[in-house]
């Protein structure tokens, strides 16, 4: 129980061929009728491709969905790059019915390589053919040297919080590498989410250091 709990959220996993043989593009959908959108990003002065475009996305605070890979961190990939992360929104836009500004995009794994926009292009039609609805496969398609799935769900009176993570040797959106997507059915304004998001990090996730090294790619999401 994670990520797809809280009502109005759909999550699904899939292999698109990243890593052979294993899970690697995940899609965390928000299926309304609240749209909004809260997200902290690494400190780190190199940022990758999907954490610049999805920067872009959070200044409107509202997004419907979330694209997430493991096996390339789309870093240090120049415009080919970003040309990768914005084309991957614009696909999975078009299969939703969506446009790109409402797609954020994560990637975690090995710098310096380009994706294959093919297999994630594959992949994106893998995941929106289906009526599926499994976080634990969202969770499990974003790791990469962890050894298990990092999910949590809380039900209160009223409302619901589901989240999945990512992240081994190195943690803290200021800090390393970590992946964190958050989803709640409370009735919040993206002002609420934002203030709530920042304070939450800043006294947990950014309290923690492995290494003392900032990452390329660190992203929490809230929807």
């Amino acid at each position: 129980m994670s990520v797809s709990e809280p009502a109005g959220f759909r999550a699904m996993g899939v292999s698109c061929g990243i890593k052979s043989g294993k899970l690697d593009l995940a899609l965390v959908q928000n299926l309304g009728p609240n749209f909004d959108f809260a997200a902290v990003f690494t400190t780190n002065e190199v940022k990758a491709a999907p954490v610049l475009w999805s920067e872009q996305i959070a200044k409107t605070s509202k997004a419907k969905a979330i694209l997430l890979n493991s096996g390339g961190a789309n870093a240090c990939t120049g415009p080919e790059g970003f040309a990768v992360t914005h084309k991957s929104a614009e696909v999975l836009a078009e299969q939703l019915g969506l446009a790109p500004i409402d797609i954020a995009v994560c990637s975690t794994g090995i710098i310096g390589e380009q994706l294959d926009l093919e297999k994630i292009r594959v992949g994106i039609g893998a995941l929106t053919s289906t009526n599926d609805n499994d976080g634990a496969l969202a969770a499990q398609a974003i790791l990469t040297t962890d050894s298990k799935r990092k999910e949590v769900f809380l039900n209160n009176s009223g409302y619901s919080i589901g989240g999945m993570a990512k992240g081994a040797g190195m943690l803290a959106p200021s800090l390393a590498t970590m992946l964190v997507v958050i989803t709640t059915d409370a009735d919040l304004s993206s002002l609420n989410l934002n203030e709530m998001l920042v304070a939450a990090a800043n006294s947990t996730f950014n309290r923690i250091s492995s290494d003392g090294c900032t990452s390329t790619n660190d992203s929490i999401m809230l929807m």
